[in-house]
């Protein structure tokens, strides 16, 4: 196997797995401060691929530009679906909170399919076909400028939390529930801003995604599943473990890919996280409980 494809096989999945981290970000953030797992969360990102698709189809709007708006409504969304009908549930005994969000992920598939039917829907930009020659590797546009969002939009997520008094805010709620309450924080409000943040990470990556792949109704289930396998993996709760465990994702698949079948992708990710679940129960990034 010429090292040069090797190369360059990589190089797609490292790009194609920051997409994969920023999605997993969302999830993770989710979790790490309501402490309520998001069992929607590839069908969000579905249907900010389809809000994508129909930008571009009537407004001839690129998705890197659709992101902006695409991002607002969603998180719009997310604080609404927090604050409206999950908040109740945050001290409901976790199946309540399972059955609640599998309920949500199984309507907004449904709608999908009643909406735009079974077929794939796709946007078609001159620089999908392009690519840059680094010698004898060759570095995909529309992955690099996809890769580089997802970048920009996680260190922004990163910042938000590290930097700003809102951020601390949210951090302090995750860290001591009761402890936030007595001091007069607003728990149910910074939740929701939570979830909206999050929603607006998946609605990021939506946009970017749907430059990588065709998008249908019954997407979303293989998402968030393949969301789980990266936050477990990069360790739940772990903002940068998200990231890292995406790259890893991604990077696995291509090889998989390349050096077996395509179709044996999801096999050699399952392995990965069986592999990390023996030897580092807690994640790459995790930390022991």
């Amino acid at each position: 196997m010429p090292l040069d494809l090797v190369a360059n096989v990589a190089i797609a999945g490292v790009l194609t797995g920051l997409v994969y981290g920023l999605m997993a970000l969302g999830l993770s953030v989710i979790f790490g401060v309501v402490r309520v797992v998001n069992f929607a969360h590839g069908e969000m990102m579905t249907i900010a691929m389809y809000a994508a698709v129909l930008l571009f189809a009537h407004f001839n709007l690129d998705p890197f530009v659709a992101v902006i708006p695409v991002a607002a409504a969603f998180f719009g969304l997310g604080y609404a679906l927090q604050a409206g009908l999950i908040n109740p549930f945050v001290t409901r005994p976790e199946h309540s909170q399972f059955m609640l969000l599998v309920a949500v992920a199984m309507i907004m598939v449904n709608a999908l399919l009643i909406v735009f039917g079974p077929d794939a829907r796709s946007v078609q930009v001159d620089y999908q076909l392009e690519s840059w020659a680094l010698g004898s590797i060759l570095v995909d546009k529309a992955r690099a400028y996809a890769g580089t969002i997802a970048v920009i939009a996680a260190a922004l997520l990163f910042a938000f939390f590290r930097f700003t008094l809102t951020g601390k805010a949210i951090r302090a709620c995750a860290d001591n529930y009761l402890g936030a309450k007595v001091v007069g924080l607003n728990v149910n409000r910074y939740y929701a801003l939570t979830f909206g943040l999050g929603a607006a990470c998946v609605a990021v990556a939506g946009c970017m995604m749907i430059l990588l792949v065709d998008v249908t109704p019954v997407l979303g289930p293989a998402y968030t599943l393949l969301a789980f396998v990266i936050v477990i993996v990069g360790g739940l709760g772990s903002m940068a473990g998200a990231l890292a465990g995406g790259v890893l994702i991604g990077v696995s698949e291509a090889l998989a890919g390349l050096f077996v079948e395509p179709s044996a992708k999801s096999m050699f990710s399952f392995a990965l996280l069986i592999v990390v679940l023996l030897l580092r129960p807690q994640g790459l990034l995790g930390k022991r409980q």
